[in-house]
């Protein structure tokens, strides 16, 4: 037993939405040692098997993603890269004329890998529809379990706490089931608009946000180019910090000069008008 099943065993797994699926009880492996299938209890459904690359462990519990999600997510980023390739391969047959006997063989090749994915997509649209009519039939059962339920409150079969319960329950229960219904709904949408021309579109889209941020990066170095303000040069030389010492001291000198003079010069106003 390796360390990874030694994690996974007696841990709760919960689906995507956090719906309560079972408990994690063994595991079958390879003659490697690799984990192949996870067995889970799922009480009164009994034991299921599920492959150990649907399952993510997140601490104390076990998240199961869908196969329906894995192999849509496979489809999409596949198509994508083959349309990206085939839209390139279509741009350099136009600018070069030459290179057309070249480009047919390659061309095969990524008309070959479009129609095999368009096989996959097929199949894998059935499986969604098929889920989401699962899903809407389960919400019908939730919503006649609900309806059931206020009847027997209303009846004095069951109390208040009971009813607001039962109706907690299938309110979280119902919110799970329609996080899955839109998703599947995105994924279906997302689908549908891998084309070429699409694909053509998102690329211009890209070089238009990548163009449009290049032109606000220059407008706004321009713009501060053109606020950036120079101190001006004085007009006038500012004199030396020891000249300006200098001067002050002598021009208190002399203010002192001048008083004790005029002070003196009343001092013998004042002895020739008492001589008077």
């Amino acid at each position: 037993m390796n360390s990874t099943e030694v994690d996974i065993i007696g841990k709760i797994v919960k689906d995507m939405y956090g719906t309560f699926i079972g408990k994690a009880i063994g595991s079958i492996t390879d003659i490697d040692g690799t984990i192949q299938n996870v067995g889970i209890d799922c009480g009164s459904y009994g034991l299921k098997q599920i492959k150990f690359d649907q399952l993510v462990i997140q601490g104390d519990v076990i998240i199961f993603i869908p196969k329906w999600r894995l192999d849509a997510q496979r489809l999409i980023r596949e198509k994508r890269l083959t349309l990206r390739r085939l839209k390139a391969l279509i741009d350099i047959v136009s600018e070069n004329d030459e290179m057309k006997e070249d480009a047919k063989i390659i061309h095969e090749k990524y008309k070959s890998k479009l129609e095999s994915l368009d096989d996959t997509e097929k199949q894998l649209r059935i499986k969604l529809n098929d889920r989401l009519n699962e899903l809407n039939e389960q919400i019908k059962t939730l919503k006649l379990l609900l309806f059931d339920a206020k009847v027997q409150y209303k009846s004095n079969e069951i109390d208040l706490v009971l009813f607001e319960s039962i109706k907690s329950y299938n309110s979280d229960l119902i919110e799970h089931i329609n996080h899955e219904i839109i998703e599947i709904t995105n994924i279906q949408r997302r689908i549908t608009e891998l084309t070429i021309d699409n694909i053509h579109e998102e690329e211009n889209k890209q070089s238009q946000i990548q163009e449009s941020a290049i032109s606000y990066l220059d407008s706004s170095k321009m713009e501060s180019e053109t606020k950036l303000k120079f101190p001006e040069v004085p007009q006038k030389e500012p004199k030396p910090i020891m000249q300006q010492i200098t001067n002050q001291r002598l021009n208190q000198n002399n203010k002192t000069n001048m008083e004790q003079q005029n002070k003196h010069k009343n001092n013998n106003d004042e002895k020739v008008w008492v001589s008077n």
